[in-house]
């Protein structure tokens, strides 16, 4: 089995954050997000310690995927050195220009 996504890890660590509250037991809310997630004693025991040290809820984000694009070099060099500028990805820099163009919702638009 390959490693959880962040979306995954974020949801595991948001149940093993309730599960600590919820029990009393250390053992019992391994055992429970155990079986909640389908993971091993040891992974859920890690999950829950790093829950432990949480202030607030993950927010839990869509999973990502890759998406190819054809675009002219002039403009690839404007995104990299605007996400350079304001430290941000290029990921996130085209993500945000794209949500800006588009219409809200998830239908045709």
């Amino acid at each position: 089995m390959g490693r959880a996504s962040d979306t995954q890890k974020a949801e595991r660590l948001n149940r093993a954050r309730t599960l600590l509250r919820e029990f009393d037991q250390l053992s019992d809310a391994v055992e429970q997000l155990a079986q909640d997630c389908s993971i091993s004693p040891r992974q859920a025991y890690r999950y829950l310690q790093e829950a432990h040290r949480l202030k607030e809820p993950l927010a839990v984000t869509e999973p990502k995927l890759a998406f190819t694009v054809k675009l002219p070099p002039s403009l690839i060099q404007r995104i990299r050195l605007y996400a350079s500028v304001k430290d941000l990805s290029i990921s996130e820099v085209v993500g945000r220009a794209l949500l800006a163009l588009l219409p809200r919702g998830r239908g045709r638009g």
